[in-house]
């Protein structure tokens, strides 16, 4: 175990000498990229929107097929209530309809089947009624009902799971993400929250709002997830952002050359000396936090100049500040003290530390993931938490498919936007019997005849 950081040792320049460290290559256990067998096609006629959005789903289709008759039946058991059991096709027609819905966002649900002749939206109605759409809404179940209930009478023991009803999606959607894509040298720590208005302890402090922390390649490709459980998180007797860390980057990544970013919330000594002869990290750092360096001397201060870089190097661990328009502070493993020239439009340039640079460059996968999750998505205001994470997952598995479909598919066959992925993903379980057909319009306007008449009297070309 390395030593913690000396608060005594004095702040130093770019002048000052620094030690290089021997940096691990770059050596994963899989190729990087889409892996098999989805890469397989890439020499014949690459697989469509809605066969790769399938290899993430069609697991979860059964599930969603026997829980949710099995609900059905033991909630109308006694009543004088004809039920028709949900099959796979209808569950596959039910995401199609959830996909096309949020391409159009109308303000209700029902809005998709309304008859008014201006607002009359034609395919849902051919596709499935509307009574069987909220049917299915209101009866989708992940879980079996029967072990739902075993597992709240365990409610205040340590036996109880508080995702036992979304465990079985968790599990899948994590071991598909890993299985069908292995990410690139740069990886993203960070959280992500999902609004929900359900009664339950998995909400954070921010109103209405669940907690998913997630790892992703720099491409935006949503590597791993997991949902926090508020208190009832299994800890390890370190810090929370030590925990996530350590249970995100699978072993696999371990001594082979991954870099991990994150902010300052996931930054801790402990988790860098545990890690740095592993695994590449650069993360923001917080001031005051135990083991970080406290020294004074030639340090930074609100009047220093813009572009001031101070380090202090302890073994493995380089701790930087940089002036910008604040100061910034980073803990890194992987890069030396070298200095950059960043690019500025109205002067010749500010000197910026290569980890800043590193970080502001690799970062962004989070934010590209989040940009993507939040256009054309599949949410829907409901009080069944469980169904809130099941659309979210939906958006995952939509985003991450796009981006294995851009992959795989060569320079003239790629797609614009993640929007039209969707698109086609959204009518492919449609059948083409059941498309409407296009009428022509009713309204008809007087055209101009000129033949047949003499040049004297013929009118001219639109009047």
């Amino acid at each position: 175990r390395l030593p913690c950081c000396s608060s005594t040792a004095a702040w130093k320049t770019t002048l000052d000498p620094d030690i290089t460290f021997p940096l691990l290559k770059f050596k994963p256990k899989r190729a990087p990229g889409v892996q098999p067998p989805l890469n397989s096609h890439l020499s014949t006629q690459p697989l469509n929107a809605g066969e790769i959005l399938s290899r993430f789903f069609d697991e979860v289709l059964k599930l969603l097929c026997n829980n949710s008759n099995n609900a059905v039946i033991n909630h109308c058991s006694g009543r004088n209530f004809a039920w028709r059991e949900i099959t796979i096709e209808e569950i596959k027609k039910y995401l199609g309809l959830l996909l096309y819905m949020a391409l159009l966002e109308l303000p209700k649900v029902s809005d998709f089947w309304r008859k008014n002749k201006i607002f009359y939206v034609p395919l849902p109605s051919t596709v499935m009624s509307r009574n069987r759409f909220m049917v299915i809404s209101s009866n989708l179940h992940i879980t079996d009902p029967a072990e739902d209930a075993l597992n709240d009478q365990k409610k205040g023991t340590g036996d109880h799971d508080c995702l036992h009803r979304v465990r079985p999606l968790l599990e899948i959607m994590r071991n598909r993400c890993m299985a069908f894509y292995h990410p690139k040298q740069h990886l993203s720590v960070d959280d992500r929250t999902v609004a929900t208005k359900a009664r339950i302890a998995l909400k954070q402090y921010i109103k209405w709002e669940l907690k998913f922390f997630v790892l992703v390649d720099v491409n935006g490709y949503t590597v791993n997830v997991s949902l926090y459980q508020g208190k009832s998180t299994p800890v390890s007797g370190n810090r929370l952002s030590y925990d996530v860390v350590t249970s995100l980057v699978s072993k696999d990544y371990l001594g082979s050359g991954y870099i991990s970013y994150f902010d300052n919330f996931y930054t801790s000594p402990l988790l860098f000396r545990y890690l740095s002869r592993d695994l590449g990290l650069v993360a923001l750092n917080q001031q005051g936090r135990v083991g970080v360096p406290t020294a004074t001397e030639y340090a930074l201060h609100r009047r220093s100049r813009r572009g001031s870089i101070q380090w202090i190097r302890e073994d493995y661990l380089l701790f930087v500040k940089w002036m910008d328009t604040r100061e910034v502070s980073i803990c890194a493993n992987v890069h030396p003290v070298e200095t950059v020239l960043r690019w500025k439009k109205t002067e010749d340039g500010k000197h910026q530390k290569l980890p800043v640079g590193q970080y502001n460059k690799y970062m962004g996968g989070v934010d590209n993931s989040d940009q993507m999750l939040g256009t054309n998505s599949t949410k829907r205001r409901t009080k069944r938490w469980p169904v809130t994470i099941f659309q979210h997952f939906l958006d995952i598995a939509v985003t991450n498919s796009f981006m294995l479909k851009e992959l795989c598919a060569s320079r003239h066959q790629k797609m614009k936007t993640r929007q039209q992925f969707q698109e086609e993903a959204s009518l492919l379980s449609v059948p083409l019997h059941s498309m409407p057909e296009h009428h022509p319009s009713e309204d008809h306007f007087p055209v101009a005849m000129s033949h047949g008449q003499e040049k004297a009297q013929r009118a001219s070309m639109g009047r």
